[in-house]
């Protein structure tokens, strides 16, 4: 079957065994479907994303659903479901950040990219995913960067620059 847990490398298999076992002693053994966040989020990081295969992992382990795991990475902005390019770029399009001009700042860097939708630019190289919220309102609009940088009053020439300047 396409995207089994049993097709993902063993040697990564195994580590995310090791890793989830301190995480499953703090939920009582009934409830260890529980756990789902943070095995998710040990599985993305191990494989790079929770898609079917790592999903299946993590219910397989939890004693849960296939259903169940894709439901919860599907709910989730925090998974991602398919592969991202090498840089992720997450602009926040919620209330404060469209009044600031975010929708618009989506729609031209998807237009310069060529990303009808947002999506993974054809040389693997950029992401762009739409997000509902931030946290960023007082300085908005927001865009965070690969997960880990979050600009703050973005401009489009600014968000242009970065992009740009992404290797």
């Amino acid at each position: 079957m396409p995207g089994d847990w049993k097709d993902l490398p063993k040697d990564l298999v195994a580590r995310f065994d090791a890793l989830l076992a301190p995480v499953l002693q703090r939920y009582p053994p009934d409830r260890k479907e529980a756990a789902m966040l943070p095995a998710l989020r040990l599985g993305q990081e191990l494989f790079g994303y929770a898609g079917p295969a790592v999903q299946g992992l993590c219910a397989d382990r939890l004693g849960t659903s296939a259903a169940r795991a894709e439901e919860v990475a599907s709910f989730y902005v925090m998974f991602h479901t398919h592969p991202n390019g090498r840089h992720l770029v997450e602009v926040c399009t919620n209330v404060s950040c469209c009044l600031a001009g975010a929708d618009r700042m989506f729609r031209d860097l998807r237009k310069r990219l060529g990303l009808a939708e947002g999506g993974t630019t054809a040389d693997g190289r950029i992401t762009v995913r739409e997000v509902e919220c931030l946290g960023s309102c007082g300085t908005a609009p927001a865009v965070l960067l690969d997960e880990k940088e979050m600009i703050e009053r973005v401009t489009p020439e600014k968000l242009a620059k970065i992009v740009e300047g992404l290797p």
